[in-house]
């Protein structure tokens, strides 16, 4: 059917980071983006979409607050759409051994990094 979109899953996303020459996969609220060819025009700089690279970035997009313009270049970006089973909603929230992954399993230098990048976000976009 024509204007169908591709399912993929989180696993065929993960390979799709930009590395190795890939192209770079991102995930945002359950939709797929090939944002590979976009990077270098990101106003907040490419380094930000990189840290997505392969992965869900929808907390992050979210957060911020981007533009309608922002909204309009994301839908022409888009390739597909998760597979139902790897929505948001229907994730484990565990790590490979089947427990959560909380902040206590985080390392100081992990967590560190984490409030750098939301801060540098937000300073470069904001």
């Amino acid at each position: 059917m024509p204007g169908e979109l591709t399912e993929y899953t989180l696993a065929e996303v993960a390979l799709r980071n930009g590395g190795e020459g890939n192209p770079t996969w991102i995930v945002i609220r359950d939709n797929v983006y090939d944002v590979t060819h976009y990077m270098e025009n990101h106003p907040g700089g490419s380094e930000l979409i990189a840290e997505w690279a392969g992965k869900d970035g929808t907390k992050d997009f979210d957060g911020f607050g981007h533009s309608s313009d922002a909204m309009r270049i994301l839908k022409t970006l888009q390739i597909g759409v998760l597979v139902v089973s790897d929505h948001a909603k229907n994730r484990s929230k565990t790590v490979a051994s089947g427990q959560p992954k909380i902040a206590e399993d985080l390392t100081e230098a992990e967590l560190l990094k984490k409030k750098r990048s939301k801060r540098r976000m937000f300073i470069l976009c904001g």
